[in-house]
């Protein structure tokens, strides 16, 4: 078996030289906004099965989600899913073979996070 020197080798990537990019960071948040979206969506679900189930299982499910901490689940919702869906059509746009290169892919993943949020609060103001 190779002698192998564990001790004086550096990680790959080393995390004291590694700049996060656009691309990877957006990646990320796209992974987490997807399972966020399940749990928001568990919870409308649940508003609908209390409303089917009587007036006490409702007014609970309904007391939850209007609270200020269902408000704000519901206001981060939104905005997940702009940006999970601006982030899908930059998969289609990749899928096409356009924009590719670093500079356009980090320019898109700077414009939809602010286009998401801009779109959630328009969302907020006008529903």
């Amino acid at each position: 078996m190779a002698d192998v020197n564990r001790g004086n080798r550096p990680l790959s990537p080393h995390l004291t030289i590694y700049r996060p990019q656009w691309t990877s960071i957006s990646s990320i948040i796209t992974r987490i906004t997807g399972n966020a979206l399940i749990v928001a969506s568990l919870m409308v679900i649940w508003w609908f099965v209390a409303a089917a189930t009587g007036p006490e299982a409702y007014a609970r499910a309904n007391g939850f989600i209007t609270s200020w901490f269902g408000d704000l689940v519901m206001f981060l919702s939104v905005w997940a899913v702009w940006y999970h869906l601006l982030f899908g059509v930059r998969h289609l746009i990749w899928d096409a073979g356009h924009m590719l290169d670093v500079e356009r892919s980090e320019m898109y993943a700077k414009a939809a996070i602010l286009v998401s949020v801009l779109l959630t609060i328009f969302t907020a103001i006008v529903l």
